[in-house]
């Protein structure tokens, strides 16, 4: 039952990066790069952050403590970061399309990038994953709006009545 609640709502958090992404592709370079607003700063540097978020906790469900978080500097512009973007989105799909309901329960162990260990069930973990996107995304998309450029509506009611056609 469970793995009903969550893969649907990492096809919605896909869906909303994929919204944000297309939004800042409006952008001119030194918009992207600048410092716009709250988060990490500049639209890169909060996407590059969410992104690493994803990624890093896939990698720990999986076993591995990533000991640092991805650079900024290794993504110089948006085609760079969607590319690699694209990569752990079709990794997360491929690593939620096994799940059973079952390992939801799992308790993971891992090292944060500071060294500190922790440990949660995976069902709290992915819960966690999909609302710190939300999060970012949520000042991203004020950064966007500030610059010009809304990416509209991001609610899930949204991303249902859209999938319902």
């Amino acid at each position: 039952m469970i793995t009903e609640v969550i893969r649907p709502l990492y096809d919605y958090s896909a869906w909303a990066n994929q919204r944000i992404l297309e939004t800042a592709g409006n952008l001119f370079e030194d918009q992207f790069l600048e410092n716009v607003g709250p988060s990490h700063g500049s639209l890169r540097n909060t996407f590059v952050h969410t992104m690493t978020g994803q990624w890093i906790w896939l990698e720990r469900w999986q076993g591995t403590s990533p000991p640092a978080m991805m650079k900024s500097a290794d993504f110089p512009d948006l085609a760079s970061l969607r590319n690699r973007w694209k990569e752990i989105e079709i990794d997360t799909r491929q690593y939620l399309d096994r799940l059973q309901p079952d390992q939801l329960a799992k308790v993971i162990s891992y090292t944060k990038t500071g060294g500190n260990s922790r440990a949660y069930p995976l069902s709290q973990l992915s819960a966690h994953q999909v609302n710190h996107q939300t999060q970012h995304r949520s000042e991203a998309a004020v950064m966007l709006t500030n610059c010009g450029h809304s990416p509209r509506d991001l609610d899930i009611v949204v991303y249902l009545s859209e999938m319902r056609g």
